[in-house]
């Protein structure tokens, strides 16, 4: 899975994620009205709601948009949102799955439809793809947090599944179901984590060379670009010298 945190890595330095940082706090915001409006509005009492609000925080969305999101679930926002999962093929032959929060499904479906006929995907039936990915619970650490037998430890103690800890940081894997648990466990011995989410975990990967990875990345940032659409994952695996020319670009 290093290819998909060198991805991150990428985007990041491009600036992709400055530039669209009034996209993602709408989406943000969305998810955490959406959670807040299914349960309690109060994080500690709605572990929905405190993932949310947690991946909230790591991607930079301020405390008062944070606020304002949970008060308007109380004001009745969010009752015609629908959640709606989107599976297809990229680029030769990669899978993705693409989660969407709308109040049109119509709408939502045409354009993810299109999005990947555009950009040389096909989208699919529910599940036609579904099997290459596992639902996990996924909490990140930064490297500095402590070493790889520290934080395996303390991931074995909150009943995590696996860790995988490397220069640039920690990754530990949970069942879906215990991640709230795994989390609280995790924060009494490390801290605050980076980042707490519910994820797609590829268990068969599709191997990308450079150019395959160009056009995967025009149709990620195609689907992302969409309102509707809240997270994008796909079963990609590079090498490390393809990451790296795309870095370069």
């Amino acid at each position: 899975m290093a290819g998909h945190s060198k991805w991150a890595n990428i985007q990041h330095r491009k600036g992709r994620q400055d530039k669209l940082r009034a996209k993602v706090f709408s989406k943000m915001s969305k998810e955490i009205t959406v959670a807040a409006k299914m349960g309690d509005p109060d994080p500690d009492k709605n572990p929905r709601l405190r993932m949310a609000v947690k991946e909230a925080k790591s991607v930079s969305v301020p405390k008062e948009v944070i606020d304002r999101a949970i008060k308007k679930s109380q004001a009745g926002e969010g009752d015609d949102y629908e959640e709606i999962r989107y599976e297809g093929y990229g680029p030769n032959g990669v899978a993705v799955i693409v989660e969407a929060m709308t109040d049109n499904r119509n709408r939502t479906a045409s354009t993810v439809r299109s999005t990947f006929t555009k950009n040389g995907g096909n989208l699919g039936e529910t599940g036609s793809v579904g099997f290459m990915f596992d639902r996990k619970g996924e909490v990140t650490y930064s490297v500095d947090t402590g070493d790889a037998d520290t934080v395996m430890m303390a991931a074995i103690e909150a009943g995590a599944e696996d860790v995988e800890s490397t220069e640039e940081g920690h990754v530990i894997w949970c069942a879906d179901t215990d991640l709230n648990d795994v989390a609280t466990g995790l924060e009494g011995e490390l801290g605050e984590s980076d980042s707490t989410k519910l994820v797609w975990k590829p268990n068969i990967t599709t191997e990308m060379d450079l150019e395959s990875m160009q056009k995967l990345m025009r149709l990620m940032d195609a689907l992302e670009d969409d309102d509707d659409v809240q997270r994008v994952t796909t079963n990609f695996e590079a090498s490390d010298e393809v990451m790296e020319q795309l870095s370069e670009e």
